[in-house]
């Protein structure tokens, strides 16, 4: 499929064999029974190189599966509170945070407001500065807590 003639042909151990003809460059590659593949279409001539294609696709694919089985994709957890939260219940719910944040994860607190609760912002803040502080040592606050209609959220991250 290579349309432009002369090429510059490379060899299958990375040494240049010279600016051929594609007829000569095919049939150096028949001849060690291998294919000529166009890595670089663009250069002025072209750079072909004497490969076996199936090898090079099957390493490339095994590259790709490697790197995708190390890479970790971050999540984010979400947690419950709310302002008048009994003291097992927070410690229960905090120790979740701190598994979500251990495993790599982002989590994000919400506090939710009942009825006339939203009067009593502080209360709520104090509880979501409470988690904070109880995951100072494994996570940091990526995002300070805001009000969004009842809820209160914020975001802890992975330190």
């Amino acid at each position: 499929m290579i349309r432009i003639s002369p090429v510059r042909v490379i060899d299958n151990d990375g040494g240049q064999l010279g600016v051929l003809a594609i007829e000569e460059a095919l049939a150096i590659a028949q001849e060690r029974g291998l294919d000529l593949v166009e890595v670089a279409p663009t250069a002025r001539p072209p750079v072909v190189k004497i490969m076996d294609y199936g090898k090079f696709k099957f390493e490339e694919a095994k590259a790709a599966r490697a790197a995708k089985k190390k890479q970790h994709v971050i999540q984010l957890k979400e947690v419950k509170y709310r302002p008048g939260i009994e003291e097992h219940d927070f410690e229960f719910k905090t120790r979740h945070a701190r598994e979500f944040l251990a495993e790599g994860n982002k989590v994000k607190c919400t506090l939710m407001y009942r009825g006339r609760q939203i009067a009593h912002l502080e209360l709520g803040k104090a509880v979501l500065d409470r988690v904070a502080a109880a995951v100072a040592d494994i996570g940091k606050v990526e995002s300070d807590a805001k009000l969004e209609g009842r809820n209160m959220t914020m975001v802890l991250a992975p330190k």
